[in-house]
């Protein structure tokens, strides 16, 4: 049940990182749904482990609204290092 979740918040927060970057045209459900998760984990990471921002590290734990909110600046950040690379436009 636990991996239905992972999707259904990578999903919300792929979805909605899209939009703040304007990159919703151009992505698709599984774009949104990998961006999503990744950029979960990398905002634990970041803002967690090296930053240790207090709530930061319940980034991809579950369906809450912390998790959520962090799940989106992560994907954000995610979404910004691919424009930079020229992944997305």
């Amino acid at each position: 049940m636990s991996w239905i979740i992972t999707i259904l918040v990578g999903a919300l927060c792929g979805w909605l990182a899209s939009i703040i970057m304007k990159t919703d045209a151009q992505q698709g459900a599984i774009a949104n749904i990998l961006i999503g998760i990744v950029g979960s984990l990398l905002a634990q990471w970041i803002f967690g482990g090296l930053l240790n921002i207090g709530s930061s590290n319940v980034a991809g734990s579950g369906f809450s609204f912390w998790s959520i909110v962090w799940g989106v600046i992560g994907s954000v950040v995610l979404i910004a290092i691919l424009k930079a690379l020229r992944v997305l436009r």
